[in-house]
């Protein structure tokens, strides 16, 4: 029987350059910051991912990340858990500003919080929230100074319906972020510089393989 996998796609322009806007929207780690429905995302290495989202309920997922173009695009597909793919579109408009495309896709678990909630309208409550967590994306870039290009470098990714403010990140994506002022009391790590491509730095991963629990292997 073939999936059958839902839809939901959102979009904002983004007033900063092109390769400015991308750099930041790759950091996944930092999606908790200005995303009210990630509430952790850990690396095991430069290609691979843990996600906790509540999408059609709470889900966790391991993935992978696919066809990922400089200043262009990145994206993903899930290797376990919550089956989902997705690509995130980046397209200058001018030398000042940036069109991004956010497309999602999941097969929604089977009874009423998923494949029947998803019917119901919890796709498009879950749309919604991706538009308005784009657009606080939007607002924080163009309050970032210019050129920025590293999310730990200020505070400025924090929103106010994050899940990182509201305190409903995981304590694995709390120790993985730096010691912003909205989280004063939680000990900072420095988040690596993911790509999507081969790493060429000595930073290692936040995760190491051998540390990944055996049910994520």
């Amino acid at each position: 029987m073939a999936k059958t996998y839902a839809e939901h796609h959102a979009s904002v322009t983004v007033d900063a350059p092109v390769h400015q806007v991308y750099s930041l929207f790759s950091h996944f780690n930092d999606f908790p910051k200005f995303m009210s429905f990630v509430k952790e995302v850990t690396y095991y290495d430069d290609q691979n991912s843990h996600w906790v989202a509540d999408v059609a309920g709470n889900h966790e997922w391991d993935a992978k990340n696919e066809n990922w173009i400089e200043d262009r695009q990145i994206g993903w597909h899930s290797i376990q858990g919550l089956d989902n793919f997705g690509k995130v579109v980046f397209e200058p408009t001018s030398t000042s500003q940036t069109k991004v495309d956010v497309f999602v896709n999941y097969n929604p678990p089977a009874g009423v919080v998923g494949e029947i909630g998803e019917k119901l309208g919890v796709g498009g409550h879950f749309e919604q929230k991706l538009q308005r967590d784009l657009n606080h994306f939007a607002q924080m870039v163009e309050q970032a100074p210019p050129g920025s290009l590293d999310p730990n470098s200020s505070s400025y990714l924090f929103h106010e319906e994050s899940a990182a403010s509201k305190g409903k990140t995981t304590g694995k994506q709390n120790q993985t972020m730096t010691d912003e002022p909205n989280l004063s009391s939680r000990e900072p790590v420095l988040d690596s510089d993911i790509t999507g491509m081969s790493s060429t730095t000595d930073t290692p991963p936040l995760q190491r393989r051998d540390d990944i629990p055996p049910e994520h292997i």
